[in-house]
């Protein structure tokens, strides 16, 4: 080969070039050097063309969204321990966990800040929230197939995760032990 001549590229698929393009992402919020965030330099760090990224995602708002949606459903599993109770506690404390590192709360402030105005990016974020709210239905479908009454999705939002995201989003600490089993203690009442 002539070394003038650029390496071939390999192709990656889809979900190659996603994974790739989320860890950019995660790298950006973390770097100490505080690099500022935009799609030219995460699609270079993810050795990506920028115009793949526009494609697939079309703005740094969603794209910001689905790092988040695909990080935190990717930390917090669907265990089914056998009762609403234990498995709002495990969703809750992977959620925990997840935000409780320097990667996941510089996320979760990203995307809060990312959050534009306009219509069309509410709408993606509305999607991008839907997509995790899955999770906490299939945990309410469960309860319902074992004969438990299981809150509104609506109280679930205000009492059990609406906490996490206002500490995370005000950089108040998560307490280590405890947090999820009070505060599913207290939506169960």
């Amino acid at each position: 080969m002539n070394p003038k001549e650029p390496a071939p590229r390999t192709r990656r698929s889809p979900e190659q070039v996603r994974t790739a393009v989320h860890q950019a992402v995660i790298d950006l919020l973390s770097a100490p050097e505080g690099e500022e965030l935009n799609i030219p330099a995460i699609a270079q760090r993810a050795g990506v063309n920028h115009t793949s990224v526009y494609r697939r995602w079309g703005s740094l708002d969603a794209l910001l969204a689905d790092t988040v949606t695909t990080r935190l459903e990717r930390d917090s599993p669907l265990n089914d321990t056998g009762s609403l109770r234990g498995d709002l506690i495990a969703w809750a404390e992977a959620s925990v966990a997840s935000m409780n590192t320097p990667q996941g709360r510089a996320l979760v402030r990203a995307v809060i800040l990312s959050m534009p105005s306009s219509t069309p990016a509410q709408s993606d974020r509305a999607g991008q929230f839907r997509r995790r709210m899955r999770s906490i239905e299939q945990i309410r479908e469960r309860a319902v197939a074992r004969g438990e009454d299981p809150p509104p999705l609506e109280e679930i939002l205000d009492q059990l995760i609406a906490p996490f995201y206002i500490r995370t989003i005000f950089g108040i600490d998560l307490p280590a032990t405890g947090y999820p089993e009070l505060l599913v203690d207290r939506l169960l009442g």
